[in-house]
């Protein structure tokens, strides 16, 4: 007879951007004993409302979400960071008899919070200011064909245009002598205290989510997403290269405004940007082997999905 798994019971709710599951969640909400803890590398950061699809004021005041709206944009926000304040609010959670309902669609926040993360040195200001400088000077381009040559399985999975990344990358092989990718295989796990539910929406036609995607971008348009993308691109503090501006949709605004694009073409690499996402975000869920997978789109998606959670919290 197999031992009763004692831990206390947590539901990972993920989708692809656009799929519908701020929605999803706060109708699990309406009907289990749960609280929303996001889990979105955009929705952490204060100002980007619009754009990032952030639940407005009144779904907030009704279904509050934690870790939304903690940190500046000036400020970046990293995985370990993010696991540490998620496991705090699940802990809070949980003391006081409710189940921590995680939603949101960062892949990297979601693995970082079940399987721990390896041993990588601290961020060097130093490094890092050289390493931009010479990015100035060559462009970053050259810097990923140093990565491609150093650590090409890391290389392969960072895209040129992901500075963060290939910086980070870089900086880590200075640091340590070693290869990046190298270093993420193995490392010291912290097992998660929690049993997981993982639930994610997999839309079974791809061409419905991207009609919702375009439409959504035209609404965010219409809502005054330029307008934000203004005073975000009017703050002395902010620049292109920081992590919250390099969130979709943003990045693509930031040449906009600078003059060296017209709107049509910031609408066109928005919306596409945003489908890119979307199918990494999918090709991710499809390697979570011990996920159920939902059709967004299916007509009893939300008696689905609670019938799913009703099984996992029997007593609910």
């Amino acid at each position: 007879m197999e031992p009763v798994d004692q831990r206390p019971p947590a539901v990972f709710l993920m989708g692809p951007t656009a799929s519908g599951k701020t929605a999803l969640a706060c109708a699990l909400a309406d009907r289990f004993p749960v609280q929303l803890v996001s889990v979105d590398s955009a929705l952490v950061y204060r100002g980007l409302d619009i754009g990032s699809a952030k639940p407005d004021a009144g779904t907030l005041a009704r279904y509050p979400h934690r870790l939304i709206d903690i940190r500046d944009p000036s400020q970046p926000y990293s995985a370990a960071e993010f696991r540490a304040d998620a496991w705090v609010a699940m802990d809070e959670i949980t003391r006081v008899g409710s189940v921590p309902l995680l939603v949101g669609g960062t892949g990297l926040y979601f693995r970082a919070l079940e399987r721990g993360l390896s041993a990588l040195p601290d961020a060097d200001p130093v490094l890092r200011t050289e390493l931009a400088n010479e990015a100035v000077r060559i462009g970053w381009p050259a810097l990923h064909a140093r990565l491609a040559r150093l650590d090409p399985e890391a290389a392969a999975r960072i895209r040129p245009g992901d500075t963060q990344r290939v910086q980070r990358a870089l900086e880590v092989i200075v640091l340590t002598g070693r290869p990046l990718s190298a270093q993420q295989v193995g490392g010291v796990r912290e097992v998660l205290p929690w049993r997981l539910l993982k639930l994610a929406l997999v839309p079974a036609e791809r061409g419905l989510l991207h009609a919702r995607i375009a439409a959504r971008f035209d609404a965010m348009l219409a809502a005054g997403f330029l307008d934000e993308a203004r005073r975000l691109h009017a703050n002395v503090a902010l620049h292109a290269d920081l992590p919250a501006m390099r969130a979709v949709g943003y990045r693509q605004a930031w040449p906009y405004l600078d003059g060296d694009i017209d709107g049509i073409t910031f609408r066109d690499r928005a919306i596409f940007a945003t489908r890119q996402l979307a199918k990494r975000q999918i090709t991710w869920l499809r390697s979570e082997l011990d996920a159920r997978l939902f059709d967004p789109d299916r007509r009893t998606l939300t008696e689905d999905v609670r019938s799913a959670v009703g099984r996992f919290l029997p007593a609910a």
